[in-house]
């Protein structure tokens, strides 16, 4: 898998996934594609904005050796929150209690997994995360408009 970087055309991912296309396209204000392995990218006017990974069928990335996909999401604030203080990042509590560190442009939600909850990571242009709009919406499945 290639590097993935905000404003990137549809093209452009496929290409960094290493595909020759996604799975699914859902329509809708802002177009989703739907990848193989838990990967979703989300465009506004044809560019890269938000791509979400799979608690458990995604790929893992991680945060200074933390799991960001399928970890418990109380330790997995914890440590956004321990690493925050740390290196000083920008901390923001979005209404369902998920956290970001707005500055790496990481959104952490909880997925349902069976009678669990695990972690979703989210990576997030800067201006989605700057808007209430986005960071209580993301990752915009089924959005309408």
């Amino acid at each position: 898998m290639g590097p993935l970087q905000f404003g990137m055309s549809p093209a452009g991912v496929a290409q960094a996934l290493s595909v020759s296309g996604p799975q699914e396209r859902v329509g809708g204000p802002y177009a989703q594609e739907d990848f193989p392995d838990g990967v979703k990218a989300f465009y506004d006017a044809g560019k890269l904005a938000c791509v979400a990974l799979d608690a458990v069928t995604g790929p893992q990335v991680f945060l200074s050796g933390f799991p960001l996909a399928g970890s418990d999401p109380q330790r997995g604030q914890q440590f956004l929150l321990d690493h925050a203080a740390e290196k000083g990042n920008w901390v923001l509590y979005t209404p369902d209690d998920s956290l970001s560190l707005t500055d790496l442009g990481v959104l952490l939600r909880s997925q349902q997994v069976g009678a669990a909850r695990l972690t979703r990571p989210l990576f997030v242009k800067e201006e989605w995360l700057d808007s209430q709009y986005f960071r209580d919406h993301l990752p915009l499945e089924g959005a309408s408009g």
